[in-house]
């Protein structure tokens, strides 16, 4: 069963149900309230009958003309009987003696009785006179009330079944209503297919589940996308970027073994092995990272990073490598709740992603002092990575970040033209930003941010 009928359904059934108890109980308090009042009228009838029998004599002509004139109208099988002391019928006839002497004595016992026999209702009355100690026993079948209870009752089971069919159609419409975005998102999924990734699911403007629903399935796909991204690069670049520097030391080897070269041929050529062996071993040391990006893609495994931290780790790790002091890290501002600098990321991927924006900073500014600034409050983290280098080329800005792209000015530095891609690959991954500022011969500043929305 859908769940728009399951919450109709549990819509109607609830609502029916709360329905069908205040019906009940008004129906009980009406037939409470009908049977009481006929008690009444066969009170009212006993005492009229004790009047017109037991104390006529004592009446005036004109009042026994009234008391006979209301007596007169019999209620629907009515009865009335007198019994004396010794359980006999006075006044009135009673051949069959309507009621035992059971009834008889109970009424004579608790001074009045009332009570329900089948369709009839029955009074009990015991009256002291002069002529006597009589028990006088009124019974009658309400008719009007119960055909008032039967129209009240036809009238409940008709409210009752439109109510129950109001209540289905509009649950209904309010179920398929409030399930229609969920309905649209699923039509959307139904949509995206390996080869659309970069496809989104409409989040809407509301802040509801279905909204939240829909963001993470996003973010879901944008992982999706970046990993089935990677994995195209990876395949799809391997091959030629491994191919071209092996196919060049081949060639040049076998130049080398077929001549007998002067020193200073055989110095050129060692060079040049040299220069594409390193250019194969960036090329490797690149895919290698490009794979373990695609793996924890794949995984997503994130804990909590301080980046504080994971800066001055870096900030050791060129010091050992080039000098103490190469990587200045300036401190603009720190928040008063320490955990605004921690954010959920994986630490080596994001070692990864940092070191790649300061050893490019070293290397196109030829070892020169590199800045780091670090910014952090409330609302987000940010790192600025400074260099005084070669700078970017304008018309090549917006292209730094594809897969094994290199700008004109860098081709004469050693690197694969993965870095960039696989950095701003990582901090995507962890809900970043990556933007780049630059003029050429001047130098080029990274800025990394991490909004508040993406921390623990």
């Amino acid at each position: 069963m859908k769940i728009k009928d399951r919450l109709s359904l549990y819509f109607t059934l609830v609502g029916s149900g709360i329905l069908l108890v205040v019906m009940i109980s008004l129906y009980i308090s009406v037939y409470t309230i009908v049977h009481n009042d006929f008690y009444r009228h066969l009170y009212d009838r006993a005492n009229i009958a004790a009047q017109l029998y037991l104390k006529a004599d004592e009446l005036s002509p004109d009042s026994l003309v009234k008391i006979q004139a209301r007596y007169a109208r019999n209620l629907h099988g009515e009865v009335t009987r007198f019994y004396d002391d010794k359980n006999s019928a006075a006044f009135i006839r009673d051949d069959e003696q309507y009621w035992n002497f059971k009834v008889i004595e109970a009424v004579r016992k608790q001074n009045h009785l009332e009570y329900a026999s089948k369709r009839a209702q029955i009074v009990g009355i015991y009256v002291k006179d002069n002529q006597g100690n009589f028990v006088i026993l009124v019974s009658a079948i309400d008719e009007t009330g119960s055909r008032q209870l039967a129209s009240i009752r036809e009238a409940m089971i008709i409210v009752f079944l439109i109510v129950a069919a109001t209540l289905f159609l509009v649950s209904r419409w309010l179920a398929q209503s409030t399930l229609m975005p969920i309905k649209n998102v699923v039509r959307q999924m139904q949509l995206i297919k390996s080869t659309n990734l970069h496809l989104r699911v409409d989040e809407g403007k509301g802040k509801d589940e279905i909204s939240e629903l829909a963001a993470n399935f996003n973010r879901l796909l944008e992982h999706l996308e970046n990993a089935f991204s990677l994995q195209r690069t990876y395949v799809a670049n391997a091959s030629h970027e491994l191919r071209t520097p092996i196919t060049t030391i081949i060639g040049e080897t076998e130049l080398a073994l077929q001549k007998n070269m002067p020193p200073e041929e055989n110095k050129r050529i060692l060079q040049l092995i040299l220069e594409e062996s390193e250019r194969l071993r960036d090329t490797i040391t690149g895919l290698m990272e490009l794979a373990q990006v695609d793996m924890d893609f794949t995984i997503a495994h994130q804990s909590p990073v301080r980046i504080d931290e994971l800066l001055w780790e870096l900030e050791n790790y060129w010091s050992n490598k080039i000098r103490p002091g190469a990587l200045l890290i300036n401190i603009e501002h720190m928040p008063e709740n320490e955990a605004m600098l921690t954010i959920p990321a994986n630490h080596q991927l994001l070692f990864i992603a940092l070191n790649n924006l300061i050893g490019n900073a070293f290397k196109f500014s030829n070892q020169q002092p590199v800045e780091c600034n670090f910014y952090a409050d409330e609302k987000l983290v940010r790192m600025e990575i400074r260099d005084t280098g070669i700078g970017i080329p304008a018309q090549d800005i917006d292209l730094v970040f594809n897969s094994f792209y290199r700008a004109n000015n860098s081709r004469n530095f050693a690197g694969s033209g993965i870095g960039l891609y696989v950095t701003q690959k990582i901090i995507q991954l962890f809900n970043g930003s990556l933007t780049v500022k630059s003029v050429e011969n001047q130098g080029t500043c990274m800025t990394v941010t991490f909004l508040q929305q993406a921390q623990f």
